[in-house]
């Protein structure tokens, strides 16, 4: 189908979209975006979909497929969840697990004053009145359990309480599982309320017995996130734990016990460069694989697991080289089935010899679009910093890079703050199509990145806008070195965290850059603490209010690293984005930087995007998004021959 698809399509881009053999953003919209199901029951076939968005119909078709676990011809299925074990399903087959919205608390107007059926109106008198996308409307995500035969409803295991099983915003399945033995359910929950809940992080999982109906906390005086339960064949408990809360990027370790009286083993908390991002037990119960940032990607490990509560248990990297291994379908005999992406290529499925960590590529749904472009080379440079560290400096080169010309370059800024910068593959910030179009891209794993110690990934809280920024700035003047850079052509870009550093390099950049962009960046520290809804990161990694005026860390966030106080430094074009449903970084943020922008008189241009959160989902409005990013950039940063030409 694509041998036929795409040089048809390729021949219909606009004039806008550059070169045939680049990348571009309707190209990027066309690619598959695969996602692995599984391994089928009977052990012999990967079972995956592929989401395929249409941008011009502003929706995406999704097509199931399975393939022998060794590799081959794909086949299209039509039920794929036939082909997999359910792990809701009872061990008896008698029951399945489920979750929906279950009406608890009162919240809108009909609510207290049911003939008013035509009113629209909320009445609070707690926090957590709304959180990322969606008001608070007193319906909260229960977990259901349900007879498989259908001979009675639904049983909700947590009646009458105000608490959310899946996790809001981004919980989902793996939030709940059945104890081997079949007579109880775990599940996650943070059992907080309003304002108690917008300011901790202090989940739990908690065990429900069937018989008795009686509810026990397994991590009682555990007291960060405690996520994602998975029991060994063998019946223990395994789970993803941070110790403090109120800090959500604290490190994440590899728990497990096996609930006989024996104490929790924490499997990675010897290694400090470690911080767990997903994981899955070996077939046998005797070892956990799992993936973590390291030295700017993500890799696979396995750690035995013995019981033993004062051995430190063996830890191995599986695989090694520029790509990001981000999930596990499972195992079969001696591979691991995996998603993989790099900067270069979208997710694709591949398996892994767990002896060696050599890969091979299953799934090859993107492999005629990408064979018909231009790949872009990414190099690591290290970088020394102003307080003498080393810091690696992800280079990533137009497809067609030659180091005799000289080209506009754009500092990444990442977002997060603490999240990894390793060889993903973004719809959106897509480092491929920012070099395709002609610019080298400079990517700094600056301070605040897991993946390097425990103690650089800490060193941003309480220090957004200190030596972090430095890192930014000791990165651009590094690489600008180079004779290839153009200096009178650099940008600077980024969102979230990476928006609230535009706007603040802006203030603080000497003149350095000549563009910026910033989306659903934090622009007023203090407007930012009275509207955003997760309060237990401004309290952390701030320091706390604004009112607080005998904290000196929090005085220092707001006033110091505050971007609003340096807008009178302002002085390069720059456009904003933001979302109108983003209520992690909401609306005002935006529009007092558009504001006090266009008040000075400096060229800007606001993009506003009414119905999208934190990040872009609808294909139209991000190819919206990606015409005007690359529109500014073409204005702000001009070819100088082209200029010369009358272009």
């Amino acid at each position: 189908m694509y041998k036929r698809f795409v040089p048809a399509f390729l021949l219909l881009l606009p004039a806008f979209a550059f070169s045939q053999n680049k990348m571009t953003p309707e190209l990027l919209w066309k690619l598959g975006r695969v996602s692995g199901l599984g391994i089928s029951k009977d052990g012999r076939h990967i079972v995956y979909s592929v989401s395929t968005p249409d941008w011009e119909a502003n929706k995406s078709s999704r097509k199931s497929y399975m393939i022998p676990v060794e590799g081959g011809t794909p086949v299209l299925i039509s039920k794929p969840d036939s082909l997999l074990a359910d792990k809701n399903i009872s061990p008896d087959g008698k029951f399945v697990l489920g979750h929906k919205e279950a009406k608890i608390k009162k919240i809108s107007g009909k609510d207290y004053y049911p003939e008013l059926t035509k009113s629209n109106v909320y009445v609070f008198d707690n926090l957590n009145n709304r959180h990322w996308d969606t008001w608070e409307d007193g319906s909260f995500d229960h977990v259901f359990i349900t007879p498989t035969d259908k001979s009675s409803e639904g049983k909700d295991i947590m009646p009458d309480e105000p608490y959310d099983c899946p996790q809001k915003p981004f919980g989902g399945d793996e939030d709940y599982v059945w104890r081997p033995d079949g007579k109880a359910v775990v599940y996650v929950t943070k059992k907080k309320y309003g304002k108690d809940y917008a300011v901790s992080t202090n989940t739990d999982l908690y065990e429900y017995d069937i018989e008795t109906r009686k509810t026990k906390n397994l991590t009682e005086g555990r007291m960060g996130y405690d996520i994602n339960p998975s029991y060994s064949g063998k019946g223990v408990l395994a789970w993803m734990s941070m110790k403090r809360d109120g800090y959500e990027a604290d490190k994440q370790d590899l728990v497990a016990f096996t609930g006989l009286g024996d104490a929790v083993v924490n499997l990675t908390a010897h290694r400090d460069d470690i911080y767990v991002e997903g994981f899955r037990w070996s077939d046998d119960g005797k070892k956990i694989f799992f993936w973590a940032p390291v030295n700017g990607t993500l890799q696979l490990f396995e750690v035995i697991y013995t019981g033993a509560t004062k051995m430190l248990p063996a830890i191995r990297q599986i695989t090694k080289g520029d790509h990001d291994i981000n999930g596990i379908l499972g195992q079969s005999g001696n591979t691991l089935i995996v998603s993989r992406t790099d900067m270069n290529h979208a997710a694709e499925l591949y398996s892994v010899d767990i002896a060696d960590g050599s890969m091979t590529q299953l799934t090859h749904v993107n492999d005629d679009t990408y064979n018909a472009i231009g790949m872009c080379k990414t190099e690591r440079k290290w970088v020394t910093t102003t307080d003498g560290k080393k810091m690696l400096v992800w280079v990533i080169y137009p497809p067609d890079f030659d180091a005799s010309k000289k080209y506009p370059t754009l500092l990444y800024c990442q977002g997060g703050p603490q999240s990894p910068l390793t060889q993903f593959y973004s719809f959106r910030w897509n480092f491929q199509l920012m070099a395709s179009q002609g610019y080298i891209v400079v990517a700094p794993n600056r301070r605040g990145m897991p993946g390097h110690g425990t103690k650089w990934n800490e060193q941003i809280s309480k220090d957004h806008g200190g030596q972090v920024m430095k890192d930014y700035l000791s990165a651009i003047d590094a690489v600008s070195k180079e004779k290839y850079v153009d200096k009178n052509r650099l940008g600077c870009v980024g969102a979230s965290y990476g928006g609230y550093s535009a706007f603040m390099l802006a203030g603080i950049h000497n003149n350095r850059f000549k563009s910026f962009i910033a989306h659903d960046g934090i622009f007023d520290m203090r407007s930012m603490y009275g509207t955003t809804e997760e309060m237990w990161f401004v309290n952390f990694d701030w320091g706390g209010p604004y009112w607080d005026k005998k904290n000196t860390a929090a005085q220092r966030s707001y006033n110091e690293f505050n971007p609003i106080n340096k807008v009178d430094k302002w002085n390069t074009p720059i456009l904003i984005i933001q979302g109108g449903k983003d209520y992690r970084v909401p609306v005002e943020q935006g529009l007092q930087a558009f504001q006090a922008a266009q008040l000075r008189e400096i060229k800007s241009k606001l993009l506003y995007l009414p119905d999208e959160n934190h990040w872009v989902l609808s294909a139209q409005n991000a190819l919206v998004w990606q015409r005007e990013f690359y529109k500014w950039l073409e204005e702000t940063l001009p070819d100088p021959g082209k200029i010369k030409k009358g272009f």
